[in-house]
C-alpha cells in the first residue's frame, strides 16, 4: 500500500539497539554545531561535525531516503535512551519524517530488510508501515514508562531479607537535576514512582567490587542511572539505600520495554502495521 501523494510522508515503526556506542538521533558536535565551515579546524571534533560516526536517525534515513528520493527528514522518537543504554524488548516506537519526496512507491518490507542486513548486531527495526502526522504528536508528548534492567556495582552485597522485601514494592523519589544533564534542564525537584520488579545476586562474583542486576519500572522522566547511585543524596531514596548498602553505582543499563503512563503495556503505545486489504476475508 502507498501513501497519497504529498509533501511529506510518514512512517512508523521500532527500533532496537544492540550496541552502547549508538545515539539516537545525530550528535552533532557541541563546538562547532556541525556546520560545514565552523567545523574546519575544530579541536572537539577535528573536522567531522559529530561526536559519533553515526546514530538510529542516518542509519534508518539512509536506506529509507534513498528510497524516497530525499535527503530531508526528522526523527520522532517516543522519548530516548543514553548513547551508551541498549534498546531492547519489543523496541522504541518512533514516526520517521521524510521531507518533499520524489518517489512515493516505497516497498518498507524491502526497506526494513535492507537496514537490518547493513546494521546487524548494532540496529534493528520493525514493523515499518504507514502513518499519520498525529502520530507524531502523540509520541512526542506522551507520558511512557519503561522497564529497565541494570547492573549495578556495589560496595557490599545486600542481606537477602532487604532484597525480598523490596521486589514488588512502587515507592516515590524525589529527584534533583542530575549534574550530567544540568546544562540543559530545569533546576528542580521532581517526584517519581519506581517499581522494582526483581532483583538477582549472581552467585559468581569478579575479582573487583560486587554487582547485582535490578530490573525495575519508572515513571516517565525518572533518571535511572541517579535513581541507582542516588548522586551523593540528589534522588532520594535512592535504590542503595533501599538495599541499605553505602554505594551502588550503574554500570550498564538496558531499556527492556516502552509501556503507557502507569505502567501497563498499550496497543496505543507501540502500534502494529495495518492489516493488508482482504485479510480478513
Amino acid at each position: 500500500m502507498n501513501p497519497p501523494p504529498s509533501t511529506k510522508l510518514f512512517i512508523e515503526g521500532r527500533y532496537l539497539k544492540h550496541t552502547r556506542d549508538l545515539p539516537q538521533t545525530i550528535f552533532f558536535c557541541p563546538r562547532c554545531k556541525g556546520h560545514a565551515r565552523r567545523r574546519q579546524g575544530c579541536e572537539r571534533c577535528e573536522g567531522f561535525g559529530k561526536l559519533t560516526k553515526d546514530s538510529v536517525q542516518e542509519l534508518i534515513g539512509w536506506v529509507l531516503g534513498k528510497a524516497a528520493g530525499t535527503r530531508k527528514h526528522k526523527f520522532h522518537g517516543a522519548g530516548r535512551e543514553d548513547l551508551d543504554v541498549r534498546m531492547l524488548g519489543e523496541g522504541r516506537p518512533f514516526v520517521f519524517e521524510l521531507e518533499s519526496p520524489r518517489l512515493t512507491r516505497i516497498d518498507l518490507a524491502e526497506v526494513e530488510a535492507t537496514i537490518n542486513s547493513r546494521n546487524e548486531g548494532r540496529l534493528e527495526v520493525r514493523g515499518l508501515h504507514w502513518t499519520q502526522k498525529s502520530r507524531v504528536r502523540f509520541l512526542k508528548e506522551g507520558k511512557f514508562a519503561k522497564d529497565y534492567r541494570a547492573k549495578a556495582a556495589v560496595s557490599e552485597l545486600p542481606s537477602p531479607d532487604r532484597v525480598k522485601a523490596l521486589i514488588g514494592q512502587r515507592y516515590v523519589v524525589a529527584q534533583k537535576t542530575p549534574s550530567r544533564v544540568a546544562h540543559r534542564r530545569a533546576d528542580l525537584v521532581r517526584e517519581r514512582w519506581i517499581e522494582i520488579l526483581d532483583i538477582e545476586v549472581p552467585e559468581e562474583q569478579g575479582e573487583d567490587e560486587p554487582f547485582l542486576f535490578v530490573t525495575m519500572r519508572t515513571q516517565a522522566g525518572t533518571y535511572v542511572k541517579e535513581a541507582i547511585s542516588g548522586e551523593d543524596g540528589m534522588t532520594d531514596p535512592s535504590v542503595a539505600q533501599q538495599l541499605g548498602v553505602a554505594e551502588a553505582r550503574c554500570l550498564e543499563l538496558d531499556v527492556l520495554a516502552i509501556l503507557d503512563e502507569v505502567g501497563e503495556e498499550s496497543s496505543e503505545v507501540i502500534a502494529e502495521p495495518p492489516s493488508p486489504f482482504g485479510a480478513g476475508l
